[in-house]
């Protein structure tokens, strides 16, 4: 990195942390520091939701799963407008007329402590966990790609987090979540339009989009219905709509940037606002990966994206990784040659057949030297990571991307953990203070007391977010990875949720035990089946809800 990259990234993230002790540092009372005194405006409240929800993860690994998956993943967001409508007609007025600082206080409200508590601790313990990934995500990738120590990294991140998300608690996460936003989004908008600037003369929008379909990167609807696909229609229609119920309307990281809101119609503008543009946006982050892709087509790219990997294989595999990248490099220069002359052709109205199969054979070829990179490296030395999917959009921006750009774009990154991280503390802190600390100390003590309690337990959940960074581990996809650990426990949650708000005859006893077994059923399910996971936040609720019924029925004929 240049000068001017250090500049930028450094300036960048000073300015935001700045920002936010300074405009925060006042807070008098518990609906200050953890409501940020009910002061936020649509705009505010929309942009922090979409922030929240668009962590370090969102961009490095989402690029990097359409690099190599294409557009199916976008199906993934298609439950997220009805979620809105739903959360916005049934969940916001509720939440707004109990005032409460938590969404699990409305479940003692509606049921009983032991509820509570329970749909608590499990948010804590799901929620907990993606914090540490939220900043090791980044983390991982910076260190191996820069060379910097992962885990001064981790601390590093989380440093930067809890200054200023303990010093202003939701307002300094909010406001400070505008200026991430404005980073992340130009950055990629800027990475975008250099992108197709960098392609063959030749080569324009339409073109890379057929190449792009070519290698079969253009799909973005798949109407089957296997339940061990993860990305269909039928999964983000059905298991998306559950999960993003359950992420946004009872996930405290969320509820708490809405429950913020001046009135009910500023809270439902700011989440019906997410409704419009989040399909929109991760399509746009899905589509900078495939237009990756395409750059790819046209440049150099390395056999394996991990640069750990790399250096070993030249160390201690010398000749069978030179064998192998002469080979790859050889298939990527026919390729190469042959896109063109699709292109060409296309462009004069010729048939293309007969190229187009080609390139297909080529692209499996491809495919199977990567794949066997890989094998040898699983051979030889399996603490090395294999999956290189979270690294092919930060070798992009370091090796293509001009001086400046470079400081820019990891400071989306960096701007993205910290905007996602500084939401989960914020979120742990208040529901450890109101649900559990506060709710069950018999002496009442001052409003200082709370605001002071509430800042040491986002200091300590900080802590622990690092702590679980440092023992962190690249799974298949690191975005799959906080989707899965979500929909291993949002469905359970979810279920209590939706017997309170619609089933009025089901009691606290009931659904205590209906999602204690629900929970467990769902960690069998997971374990030993290989049901996609998004199914896991339909199952998890309907598991709850049966079982809820059962018991009742059962206290009913017992009584």
């Amino acid at each position: 990195m240049e000068e001017i990259d250090w500049l930028i990234l450094i300036s960048t993230l000073v300015f935001i942390v700045s920002y936010g002790v300074i405009k925060t540092r006042n807070n008098k009372n518990l609906n200050d520091y953890l409501k940020g005194g009910n002061s936020s405006n649509w705009w505010t409240i929309g942009l922090s939701v979409m922030a929240t929800q668009a962590s370090a993860i969102t961009f490095l690994s989402t690029p990097g799963q359409a690099f190599n998956d294409g557009m199916t993943f976008v199906q993934f967001y298609f439950g997220i407008p009805l979620a809105m409508i739903i959360i916005c007609m049934v969940f916001i007025p509720i939440y707004h007329r109990l005032k409460v600082y938590t969404a699990y206080e409305f479940l003692e409200q509606r049921f009983d402590l032991k509820t509570r508590t329970l749909a608590a601790i499990l948010f804590l313990v799901q929620r907990g966990l993606a914090a540490g990934i939220t900043i090791y995500a980044p983390a991982i990738i910076l260190s191996s790609v820069l060379g910097w120590d992962l885990k001064l990294l981790n601390i590093a991140i989380g440093v930067l987090v809890i200054i200023y998300t303990v010093s202003g608690g939701t307002k300094a996460v909010s406001i400070t979540q505008k200026q991430q936003m404005f980073v992340i989004m130009s950055g990629m908008f800027i990475a975008f339009f250099i992108i197709l600037n960098s392609l063959p003369p030749n080569i324009n929008f339409s073109n890379a989009v057929d190449i792009a379909g070519l290698g079969g990167k253009m799909k973005v609807l798949d109407f089957s219905f296997d339940l061990n696909e993860r990305y269909t229609f039928w999964s983000g229609i059905t298991g998306g709509l559950f999960l993003a119920l359950s992420y946004f309307g009872t996930d405290q990281s969320q509820v708490q940037r809405y429950i913020s809101g001046k009135s009910i119609k500023e809270s439902q503008l700011g989440l019906l606002f997410n409704a419009v543009f989040k399909i929109p946006m991760q399509f746009f982050i899905l589509f900078v990966g495939v237009m990756v892709f395409v750059f790819f087509e046209f440049n150099s790219a390395p056999i394996h994206f991990n640069p750990q990997a790399i250096e070993y294989l030249k160390k201690y595999e010398k000749d069978d990784y030179d064998n192998l990248n002469k080979s790859y490099n050889l298939i990527k220069s026919d390729k190469r040659k042959l896109q063109i002359d699709f292109v060409e052709r296309k462009k004069q109205n010729k048939s293309t057949l007969r190229i187009e199969n080609k390139i297909k054979e080529l692209q499996k070829t491809e495919k199977d030297y990567r794949n066997t990179v890989k094998g040898i490296i699983n051979q030889s030395n399996s603490k090395i990571e294999t999956n290189d999917k979270d690294y092919v959009f930060i070798y992009f921006i370091l090796n293509y991307l001009p001086k400046g750009i470079i400081g820019l774009l990891l400071a989306v990154i960096l701007s993205a953990a910290m905007s996602s991280t500084a939401s989960e503390l914020n979120a742990l802190s208040a529901t450890t203070v109101i649900d559990l600390y506060k709710r069950n100390h018999i002496k009442p003590r001052s409003k200082k007391h709370y605001v002071n309690a509430s800042k040491w337990f986002t200091l300590i959940w900080g802590i622990i977010a690092i702590i679980f960074a440092n023992f962190g581990t690249l799974f298949e996809n690191l975005i799959q990875l906080v989707n899965i650990i979500g929909s291993i426990f949002y469905g359970t949650i979810l279920g209590i949720f939706l017997i309170a708000f619609f089933i009025k005859k089901i009691k606290g006893n009931d659904v205590f035990w209906a999602a204690c077994i629900s929970q467990i059923l769902i960690f069998i399910i997971y374990s030993f089946t290989d049901i996609g996971y998004l199914w896991l936040n339909l199952i998890g609720a309907l598991l709850t809800t049966i079982f809820s019924y059962f018991f009742n029925y059962i206290n009913s004929k017992n009584n």
